[in-house]
């Protein structure tokens, strides 16, 4: 069992995030392959995942709540078509996005990263 291990909320933030960066880079690739089909809507991370989170988090439950809170692909409501033909997936918002999510999924890699080498440290009594 990893939770005793790994009980900072900071570790469980990431993991969650993690699942969703993973998760908004299929809806990116999916909506970059259908740039061009016509009346395709724009899939994004449900915004209600982050929301979720939060609350756990304010509510100062998120060890208990955090298995249960999982990201899920929505039809992004707020796109607006781009194209006569009602697709709503603009290139170059897709690529920014695109961007983004790499940055923040090598972020989210690096805190898990560290919670693991810190545990490597207390093990092994050295740094590395």
């Amino acid at each position: 069992m990893v939770d005793p291990i790994f009980p900072s909320d900071t570790y469980r933030l990431a993991e969650k995030f993690l699942d969703a960066a993973a998760l908004r880079q299929q809806a990116i690739a999916s909506n970059l392959a259908n740039v061009e089909t016509p009346g395709y809507r724009r899939l994004d991370v449900s915004k209600d995942f982050a929301a979720q989170l939060k609350a756990s988090m304010q509510n100062g439950d998120l060890a208990s709540s955090a298995a249960g809170i999982q990201p899920k692909l929505t039809e992004d409501a707020q796109a607006r078509a781009v194209r006569p033909d009602g697709n709503t997936v603009d290139l170059q918002n897709e690529l920014m996005a695109m961007d983004r999510n790499t940055v923040e999924y090598t972020y989210l890699t690096d805190v898990v990263s560290n919670n693991f080498k810190q545990m490597k440290i207390a093990i092994s009594g050295q740094p590395s």
